[in-house]
């Protein structure tokens, strides 16, 4: 079973957009990379595979830890968001594959694969695991930063009510089903990992701040192209000044989460983690 249907959604939809606002994006998510490669325990020459890498922060990260005796290999899924993954990556230690890593057939060997938030859009995620498995070296890890549940992560709950308060209701969905929120039942994704054989599965949940580099306004100017509010105007088909009503919402509804540093908006974040029996 192959993932074309997110191969088609990350190429064409989400991923122009993920590339217009690459630099939003990752400063807004930095604190969630952060915490993934300090929960990874890698070293100078390890190699690294990176799952759904998208344009690329994380592999560029990833290997100035490993230093020049390592490599990191960048795999996504979509080809728009590996061009520019592959154009701003100035590191000689990193390479791009453009592949489904629920079926793609390793021939390399990896000290660690990681990931932020690419591991939640599996047709079937077991098979995925268990394939990604067949990638690890003995004593090799698996760490997967994923989103927490969704009551918890405002960064997606106050965009979407404050576009259903303009707009109207939209249809409900099933957050099991492959999207952001596939993780957020951590007892059932510790049982997939379990079923896909994988060593020693486990969870830690951090509550941070995710970090905009804008004020509200600019935020929800972001959250109006990526996230919740960006697909009830799409449902909604709404017009300019429907869209403009939504901005105003969206900004306001998250002016709640500004600080002295700036807008901090809460998040609550899963690291699963697995390490392959040496």
């Amino acid at each position: 079973m192959s993932n074309a249907d997110q191969e088609e959604f990350w190429t064409s939809d989400a991923g122009p957009n993920w590339v217009a606002q690459q630099e939003n994006m990752d400063a807004l998510l930095a604190p969630v990379l952060d915490l993934l490669l300090d929960r990874t325990p890698l070293k100078s020459g390890d190699t690294v595979l990176d799952i759904g890498c998208g344009t690329g922060v994380s592999v560029a990260a990833a290997a100035r830890i490993v230093g020049t005796k390592g490599h990191v290999t960048g795999l996504d899924i979509s080809q728009t968001m590996l061009d520019l993954a592959a154009q701003r990556t100035t590191a000689t230690n990193a390479s791009f594959l453009k592949a489904d890593a629920q079926n793609h057939s390793f021939h390399t060997s990896f000290d660690a694969i990681i990931s932020r938030f690419g591991v939640m859009f599996f047709n079937d995620t077991v098979a995925a695991l268990a394939n990604l498995d067949t990638a690890l070296a003995p004593g090799g890890t698996m760490t997967f930063a994923a989103w927490g549940p969704a009551p918890q992560n405002p960064y997606f709950m106050v965009p979407a009510k404050a576009a259903i308060g303009v707009l109207g209701e939209m249809p409900k969905v099933d957050r099991t089903l492959p999207g952001p929120f596939a993780f957020e039942d951590s007892n059932r994704v510790l049982g997939m990992m379990t079923r896909a054989g994988l060593g020693d599965p486990g969870v830690e949940t951090v509550h941070l701040d995710l970090t905009p580099p804008g004020d509200a306004t600019e935020t929800a100017a972001l959250l109006l192209k990526i996230g919740p509010a960006q697909r009830a105007i799409a449902h909604h088909e709404a017009d300019a000044a429907a869209t403009a009503r939504v901005q105003e919402a969206v900004a306001n509804a998250i002016s709640q989460f500004d600080t002295d540093l700036g807008l901090r908006i809460p998040a609550c974040i899963h690291i699963y983690s697995a390490r392959k029996p040496a």
